[in-house]
């Protein structure tokens, strides 16, 4: 009884807390204090906001932001009795039009609930007026957040080049020696840290022995125990182990680095300042280890591992060298130079603090110039490694063999990339040279992130082909096919805020485009939002898993226990699926709270669109269903449409796909197979008639033929005997006389073997009886046979006299030089024409 009482004493206790942190999630934004804030917010804004730092400003903006997030969760209040009352409106029906009446009580009754709605809406267009508010406040501090940047990115410092101003980048650099110099000498004055030394030297000695080991002998490890695991793995599987493995040459000397610091750190020699160095360095240690193990992955060492750059190896050891170059250069950009700076700054302002404004001012410049001047020689090295690696970029392109019209859209992103980045190296130092300081900071450092953000996008994405390959054992293929493609593109995707950042961009930026993006927009009256795909997708998905599982069901284990043959299982699988995929749609749809009523003048118009330019494609469609209806063809069936013979081998909605004999696939579509003539010689029976004429001379024994031709169709073995094969005497042909052998076959895929093989028995049957088959023969009369006696005499008189002018002609014609057939001469055979020409043939 006491374990009862102290479960429902528990049970109350959750409830109640459970109802007390959703009541106070559910407590409407307190307005009053809002209409505060706002008015303050906006007074301070409308003044010169360049009284305002920029640290204020941002901290105005967070709290807006804060309002707008309350005011955005507030919109959805009373949402799930705002419906009810809509659907209780709706079940009243439509309105009356003016001048109609209605009856008194559902007219009552309708003027109540439009009462209750107004009410229930009321929180939520109160919080849509003020998230409105709110948003146009963050958009006038973000306006002035980004004049402030650009008016900062475009300050002109003093010129690098000016060796006045050398003088100040020496006098900074001796600074912050001597305050590194001053904090050490006050560490080590006193006995006390000697003592402490001495007491942890045996921990310090054993941390700074592993460390030099694993910085020594880290990489090395790593290299042979990939060698080891590789010699043990089979070939699809060693691209993974050794990227795997890889890693390990970054987080071994890590490692040590993290014990060396921690060594210097129980010393206790080291103070603030110097701590902050040796943590800086180790910063710059570790980017170096990363730009190193990247240039391993995107230019390797040996050419049996893949590249993905088509480089010889003096290339790709370029390749490595500008990697770890540039990346040593980014570290001592950020984080070391911007730890000079911030340490510059601080020793500038201790030492103006007690000065004029005049001294101040004096003391900024100065150290402006010296960082310019500091600043410069960076900007020149990182110039130079830009400027080879985009001429590596370009060289790959290059070796790719292949015109530009022909050329991957990989290759031309690369040789667009190549030439942006000569572009910036040539134009970052000459900006930082003339004394555009932070605008040549603000094009170099980006480039060379971006340029690793690039190269570790590309490795990952050939990480996840070789991944796919070993689960989907796809070596052929599996790299190109289109999971690994999809995943690239979500890692591409998941880069585009960090390349955002690396390019200016504020984190505030960020926000408020997912902000904008979770909140959705309005399209055509419905409002689309992430939340809204997920759920599309997600009910989707569903179904469509669902319409699968039953047709798999059905293939499986129902229909193939009836006595539904393979093409009306295959029509009610492919009517299964579509009606699947609709319903799953429509569901998806309604889920989803996607209203497609305010898309019906959308989809009147596109209805036109259907009309007229998509007119074949539905009849298409239409065609599709009735085949998978009525099903007047099936799979497997032997078909003639138009001038194409074959197998069907599927039937879609759109078009039927025909293997012909000659082992090509023919696309019919399907209003074709509808609307014209289908002969199907394999519909409901394989059995089918085969004739084959034959034709013997005049003069043979007809019934002699007659039994002999019934002799060799009863010799075939798919001849069916019922109905018995017949012979027929079709009758007297110009050449013979004319025989036809009519049999039914049992399997008609049979037919042009069998009648090759009747053909070769009746060949040998004739040889051996002394048949004759004839052949076609022709007579030729000549109609003017004196034209051959070549006598004058016996020539017409029409013919001598036109030759007794021929001649005279020819005569004048052969002081031209002209020759006989120019002449007019008789060519051989004129006078000669086909007996046929005018019926006088004789044919026999």
């Amino acid at each position: 009884m006491i374990q009862q009482v102290l479960r429902a004493t528990a049970t109350v206790f959750f409830l109640l807390v459970a109802g007390m942190v959703w009541a106070q999630d559910q407590t409407a934004p307190d307005y009053k204090s809002w209409e505060k804030f706002a008015a303050s917010a906006q007074t301070s804004i409308n003044q010169d906001t360049a009284q305002i730092s920029e640290q204020d400003l941002e901290d105005l903006r967070a709290t807006l932001v804060t309002w707008r997030d309350k005011f955005n969760a507030a919109r959805d209040t009373n949402a799930s009795q705002i419906k009810t009352i809509r659907d209780q409106i709706e079940a009243l029906g439509p309105a009356p039009a003016e001048g109609d009446s209605e009856d008194a009580a559902i007219a009552k009754r309708r003027s109540d609930l439009n009462d209750q709605l107004s009410k229930l809406q009321a929180p939520s267009i109160t919080a849509t007026e003020a998230a409105t508010r709110a948003d146009g406040l963050i958009r006038s501090l973000d306006s002035e957040l980004r004049s402030r940047s650009t008016d900062k990115l475009l300050r002109l410092s003093p010129s690098p080049l000016n060796p006045v101003n050398w003088a100040s980048a020496l006098k900074v650099a001796g600074q912050l020696t001597g305050k590194l110099y001053e904090e050490s000498k006050a560490q080590l004055e006193g006995t006390t840290r000697f003592e402490e030394l001495r007491e942890n030297g045996p921990v310090i000695a054993g941390l700074v022995l592993v460390a030099l080991v694993l910085l020594g002998r880290g990489r090395r490890w790593m290299e042979d125990l990939s060698q080891w695991l590789l010699g043990r793995s089979s070939m699809r599987a060693r691209m993974v182990i050794e990227m795997i493995v890889s890693v390990g040459q970054i987080l071994v000397p890590l490692g040590g680095i993290v014990l060396l610091l921690q060594a210097l750190q129980i010393s206790g020699l080291f103070g603030a300042t110097w701590q902050d160095f040796l943590r800086v360095l180790a910063g710059v240690a570790t980017v170096t280890l990363f730009s190193a193990w990247l240039a391993g992955r995107l230019f390797p060492w040996n050419d049996r591992q893949a590249s993905p750059f088509n480089l010889l190896s003096e290339r790709r050891a370029e390749g490595r060298l500008l990697v770890v170059s540039m990346g040593f250069l980014q570290a001592l950009w950020d984080p070391f130079g911007h730890w000079v700076v911030e340490q510059a700054m601080a020793l500038t302002r201790a030492s103006v603090s007690s000065a004029t404004a005049d001294a101040a001012s004096t003391a900024a410049t100065q150290l402006d110039a010296a960082l310019a001047a500091l600043t410069l020689p960076l900007q020149i090295l990182a110039g130079l490694a830009l400027f080879r690696t985009g001429a590596v970029l370009r060289r790959h392109v290059r070796n790719e063999d292949k015109q530009s019209v022909d050329r991957a859209f990989g290759d031309s992103l690369i040789l667009l990339i190549g030439n942006a980045v000569i572009v910036v190296a040539v134009v970052g130092p000459l900006l930082g040279a003339i004394g555009y300081v932070n605008a040549a900071n603000q094009l170099i450092w980006p480039m060379i992130k971006s340029l690793f953000l690039a190269g570790l996008v590309l490795t990952l994405q050939r990480f996840v082909a070789e991944v796919y390959v070993v689960l989907t054992k796809r070596e052929d293929d599996g790299r190109d096919s289109l999971v690994p493609i999809l995943m690239g593109f979500v890692l591409v995707l998941l880069a585009l805020p960090v390349l955002a950042l690396n390019w200016g961009a504020r984190v505030e930026d960020l926000s408020e485009v997912w902000t904008t993006f979770s909140n959705g927009f309005d399209m055509g009256g419905v409002r689309i939002s992430p939340s809204i795909f997920l759920v599309l997708a997600i009910v989707f998905a569903i179904g469509y898993a669902i319409t699968r599982g039953v047709q798999a069901a059905l293939r499986s284990t129902i229909l193939p226990k009836t006595n539904i043959d393979k093409g009306g299982q295959n029509a009610i699988l492919s009517g299964i699926g579509y009606i699947g995929i609709f319903l799953a749609a429509l569901v998806a749809i309604s889920s989803a709270g996607i209203d497609l009523s305010s898309l019906a003048i959308v989809a009147g118009a596109l209805s036109v669109g259907v009309g007229f330019g998509l007119q074949t494609i539905v009849q298409n469609f239409v065609s599709g269903i009735i085949l998978l209806i009525e099903r007047p063809i099936s799979e497997g069936d032997w078909i003639e449409v138009g001038t194409q013979m074959g197998v069907v081998k599927a039937i879609s909605v759109r078009s039927t796909r025909i293997e012909t004999f000659d082992r090509t696939e023919v696309i019919v579509p399907n209003a074709d197979l509808i609307s014209g003539q289908v002969t199907n010689w394999t519909r409901g029976n394989m059995t089918g008639r085969l004739i084959v004429p034959v034709g013997v001379a005049y003069g043979t024994d007809t019934r002699r033929i007659e039994k002999l031709l019934m002799e060799i169709a009863e010799d075939q073995p798919t001849v069916m005997m019922d109905p018995a094969p017949n012979v027929v005497f079709v009758g007297f042909g110009a050449d013979s006389l004319n025989f036809e052998i009519r049999m039914i076959l049992s399997d008609v895929n049979f037919k042009l073997r069998v009648m090759s093989e009747v053909n070769h028995q009746i060949a040998a049957r004739f040889t051996r009886e002394g048949i004759e088959i004839p052949f076609a023969q022709r007579d030729l009369w000549l109609r003017n046979p004196e034209a051959l006696s070549g006598r004058y005499e016996d020539r017409p008189a029409r013919w001598r006299d036109t030759e007794e002018e021929g001649h005279s002609r020819r005569e004048a014609k052969l002081k031209e030089n002209e020759t006989p057939h120019d002449l007019g001469q008789p060519m051989p055979g004129e006078g000669f024409e086909d007996a046929d020409a005018d019926g006088g043939g004789d044919a026999r």
